[in-house]
C-alpha cells in the first residue's frame, strides 16, 4: 500500500487509532488488572510490527547503490530493531506490577505484637572508603534512629580512618576495618560476615540515611523462606545534575523515578526483581547456599547475588516504599563515575557462570530481564538518531529508502507516540520522554564507549566509588560532552543552511527536506539541553535545606521572646516566617536560640531579614541537638527532592529552560562552608553517646518542654 495515494482520512487513521485507543482510552482502563495492561501492549506492538513491516519491504530491502550507502542503511535498521527488542523486554516487563504496601503494613503490625526479645537479629552494615564526615555523620546518626529492638550496627571502613573510629566508639556502634581493600565493596561485606552473626544484614552505602520503620516494613517479608533479599527504592535528599544544572528542581523527578517506581514493581512480578547494593536486607542463610559471601566477580556485586540466589530458590522481593534516602550524583564527574560502574558490572555479567545466559534455575522471562541490553541500545539508537541526519545532509546518504512525507505520517509517527504513550500509560508520572532522551543523549558519550569496552574486555574493571560531599565538587563543565553537543549542533544547523541553498544544495532528494530540518530541529533542542547539563551549576550550600513547617520560638540576646513558623531548615541554617503579631526582638548579627519540637534549643546568628522572613545561620557543633536535628530531617521522611507532575508539565519546563535563566532567589537559610572535614578525633567528638533509645527519650523530653 502506497501511503502517497491514501485520502486524508486514512492516511491519518493509524494516528487517529494511537492518540485516541492508547492516549485517550487507555488511561481510564484499571492498569492494575492484567487484562488491561494487555490490552495495551497489543495495541502498541500492532503499530510496531506494521511499522516493521514498512521497513523491511520498502525502505531497507530495496536499497541499492555504493557499498557505503547499502551498508548505512543496514546498519541504521540494525540498531533500530536492536532499540525495538529491548523494547519489547521493557514492554514485557511492564505486562506485570506489584504493589507490596499492603503486605508490608500486614508484617508490620505482626512484628510490633511480638515481643522485643522475639525479634530476629539485624546487622547493619554502612560500608565506606572515603566518604567525608559530613556525610557519614547523617547515615550513622540515622542508622542509630532505627525503630527495632534487636539490631547492631556496623560501620566498614575501607579507608582506615582513626577519626571514624573513635567517632563510631562515641556513639556506641562496631567500627570494622580490614588490612587491604581486595574486591572493594564486596570484599569490605564479605570480611564483616565473617565477624557478625545476625541472622539477617542489612546495607545502607555511606551516604544514605534508613528511615526509622525501615526494619518494620521489611524484615517481616522474611516470614515467607523464599525470600532471600528484600530491597527498597534509592530515594534522594538532594537534586540530581539534570534538576540541578537545568534550573528545574521543581520541574521533573530525578531521573531514576521510572526505574525504581515503574520498572522494579514489574520486575517483582515476575520474581526478577535484583538488589541494589543500598537499601537492602539479606537473609544470611541464603548466603550460605552460595558460599557465605557476596560474588566478587562483578563491579556490580548486587545484581550477581540476586541472580546467584535466584538459582538457588531465593527471590529478591520488592517493596516500592520510600523507606531511605541518600545523595544523588552531586556533579557530572559523579554522575559518570556511578553510571560506567553500572554499565562495566551488568555487562560483564554476560561473562559469568551466575549470570542470565548459562546454567539452570532461571525462567525465560527472568533471563530477559537481567540482560544488560539497555546499556547499549538506548546510547547507540539515540546517538544514530542525532548522527543520520548530519550524514544524510553532508553526504546524501540516507538512512533509508524510499521515504515520502506520507509514510512518515503512516508508518513512523503512530509507532513513536504508540512506543511513548504506552510507556505513560504504565507508568503514569513516572516516564518523561523528552527528558529521558536529553539525558539519555548525555550520558551515551560516555557510557555507552565504556559498555563496548568492556565487551571486549569484561574482566579487570577496578571498582570506583561514586564521590560524595566534598570530594564531588570539581570542574565547572564536563569538557568533552559540551564540545561533542556543540560541534554535533553546527554540523546540524550548518547542514541545514547549506541545504536551503540552491548553489550549494547536497541533499538530492530534496523532498525529504522538510522531515530532516523536523528532526534535526528537535536534535538542536536536545544538543542544546546537553550543552547546559554539561555546564556545572555553582554549589551554594553545604547543606540540603528541607522544606519543613514547623512552629518555633526565637530567643534574642537581651531574653526577648518571638514567634514564627519555620520555612525550610538544614544542618546550618533556617528560613523563619515570623508571627506578624509579635515584633521581631532580635536585629541582623545578634547571637539567638531557637526552639524547634523534637530538638530543642539550638543556638545561631541572625544573618538576615527580608519583610516577615528571617534567615539564621546555626552554630551546630557536634552535640546531641546536632544529632536530633539530624533525626528529624533525615529519618522522617521529609520530602526533600520528590517531584510529582504532569508529563505536559515538565516536558514545558524543560524547553523553558533553554531560554529562561535561573530565578534569583533570596537565601534566607544560609549556609555555612564545611568546618568538619576529617578533622582530629577529640575535635569532632565532644559529647558523649546518643543511641537510638536516647535519641528517643530526649524527643519525648523536648516535646514536653515544647507544651
Amino acid at each position: 500500500m502506497n501511503p502517497d495515494d491514501l485520502p486524508l482520512l486514512q492516511l491519518v487513521a493509524p494516528l487517529l487509532f494511537v492518540v485516541g485507543g492508547i492516549y485517550v482510552l487507555a488511561p481510564v482502563l484499571p492498569m492494575r488488572r492484567p487484562w488491561a495492561r494487555g490490552i495495551v501492549f497489543v495495541a502498541v506492538w500492532l503499530m510496531i510490527v506494521r511499522y516493521i513491516n514498512w521497513r523491511v519491504f520498502t525502505t531497507v530491502l530495496p536499497a541499492h547503490g555504493a557499498w557505503h550507502e547499502i551498508g548505512w542503511v543496514w546498519l541504521c535498521f540494525a540498531i533500530e530493531m536492536f532499540a525495538l527488542f529491548d523494547g519489547l523486554i521493557v514492554y514485557l516487563t511492564l505486562l506485570r506490577t506489584t504493589d507490596r504496601r499492603a503486605e508490608a503494613d500486614g508484617h508490620e503490625a505482626r512484628l510490633r505484637a511480638l515481643p522485643p526479645d522475639q525479634f530476629p537479629s539485624v546487622d547493619v552494615y554502612i560500608p565506606t572508603y572515603d566518604e567525608p564526615f559530613e556525610v557519614l555523620e547523617k547515615s550513622i546518626t540515622g542508622a542509630l534512629c532505627l525503630d527495632y529492638p534487636n539490631v547492631h550496627l556496623w560501620v566498614l571502613d575501607d579507608g582506615r580512618r582513626p577519626w571514624l573510629k573513635a567517632f563510631c566508639e562515641d556513639k556506641g556502634i562496631g567500627y570494622l576495618t580490614r588490612p587491604d581493600n581486595a574486591h572493594a565493596k564486596a570484599g569490605n561485606i564479605n570480611h564483616a560476615l565473617t565477624k557478625t552473626e545476625g541472622e539477617f544484614v542489612a546495607v545502607f552505602d555511606a551516604d544514605f540515611v534508613p528511615q526509622r520503620n525501615f526494619l518494620m516494613r521489611t524484615i517481616g517479608f522474611f516470614v515467607d523462606p523464599n525470600i532471600g533479599i528484600v530491597q527498597v527504592p534509592h530515594m534522594f535528599y538532594n537534586h540530581d545534575p539534570m534538576q540541578v544544572n537545568l534550573a528545574l528542581r521543581k520541574s521533573i523527578p530525578d531521573d531514576q523515578r521510572f526505574f525504581f517506581e515503574g520498572i522494579m514493581p514489574s520486575r517483582d512480578a515476575w520474581n526478577a526483581a535484583f538488589c541494589c547494593g543500598s537499601n537492602s536486607v539479606t537473609r544470611r542463610a541464603a548466603l550460605r547456599c552460595i558460599g557465605g559471601a557476596l560474588p566478587t566477580t562483578s563491579i556490580t556485586e548486587d545484581m550477581l547475588l540476586s541472580l546467584a540466589l535466584l538459582r538457588n530458590g531465593y527471590i529478591t522481593r520488592y517493596l516500592c516504599e520510600q523507606l531511605a534516602y541518600g545523595l544523588a550524583p552531586e556533579t557530572m564527574q559523579a554522575f559518570f563515575v556511578q553510571r560506567q560502574r553500572w554499565a562495566r558490572g551488568a555487562m560483564q555479567i554476560l561473562f559469568q557462570a551466575a549470570g542470565p545466559l548459562g546454567g539452570a534455575h532461571l525462567t525465560l522471562m527472568q533471563r530477559l530481564l537481567f540482560l544488560p541490553t539497555h546499556w547499549l541500545s538506548h546510547g547507540l539508537v539515540l546517538l544514530t538518531t542525532v548522527v543520520a541526519p548530519i550524514v544524510f545532509m553532508w553526504t546524501d546518504t540516507r538512512p533509508l529508502v524510499n521515504v515520502t512525507t506520507a509514510a512518515i505520517i503512516y508508518y513512523l509517527l503512530p509507532m513513536v507516540l504508540a512506543v511513548v504513550g504506552g510507556i505513560l500509560v504504565y507508568a503514569p508520572r513516572r516516564y518523561y520522554p523528552i527528558a529521558a532522551q536529553v539525558l539519555g543523549v548525555f550520558q551515551s558519550f560516555k557510557v555507552l564507549p565504556a559498555a563496548l569496552a568492556t565487551i571486549v574486555r569484561p574482566h579487570g574493571h577496578v571498582f570506583k566509588v561514586t564521590p560524595k560531599g566534598a570530594a564531588a565538587h570539581g570542574s565547572n563543565y564536563e569538557r568533552g560532552v559540551f564540545w561533542i553537543a556543540a560541534v554535533l549542533i553546527v554540523l546540524t544547523i550548518g547542514g541545514l543552511l547549506i541545504n536551503t541553498t540552491p548553489e550549494w544544495r547536497i541533499v538530492s532528494q530534496t523532498g525529504l527536506l522538510p522531515i530532516v530540518a523536523l528532526w534535526s530541529g528537535i536534535n538542536v533542542v536536545v544538543l542544546l539541553l546537553v550543552c547546559m547539563m554539561a555546564l556545572q551549576a555553582p554549589v551554594r550550600r553545604a547543606e540540603e535545606r528541607f522544606d519543613l513547617d514547623e512552629p518555633v520560638y526565637i530567643f534574642a540576646a537581651n531574653g526577648a521572646l518571638s514567634t514564627g513558623r519555620t520555612k525550610d531548615v538544614s544542618l546550618s541554617g533556617m528560613a523563619i516566617k515570623v508571627d506578624s503579631t509579635r515584633a521581631l526582638a532580635a536585629r541582623v548579627g545578634e547571637q539567638v536560640r531557637v526552639f524547634l519540637p523534637e530538638v530543642g534549643f539550638v543556638e545561631g546568628t541572625a544573618v538576615r531579614k527580608s519583610g516577615d522572613f528571617l534567615g539564621v545561620h546555626l552554630n551546630l557543633r557536634h552535640s546531641i541537638e546536632r544529632d536530633l536535628l539530624i533525626r528529624r530531617l533525615f529519618t522522617a521522611a521529609v520530602a526533600n527532592a520528590t517531584v510529582d507532575v504532569s508529563v505536559l508539565a515538565a516536558t514545558g519546563m524543560l524547553l523553558k529552560s533553554i531560554w529562561s535563566a535561573p530565578s534569583a532567589a533570596v537565601n534566607f537559610a544560609p549556609e555555612a562552608k564545611p568546618v568538619i572535614e576529617k578533622l582530629p578525633a577529640e575535635t569532632l567528638i565532644v559529647q558523649p553517646r546518643a543511641p537510638a533509645t536516647r535519641l528517643e527519650e530526649i524527643v519525648a523530653a523536648r516535646r514536653a518542654m515544647a507544651a
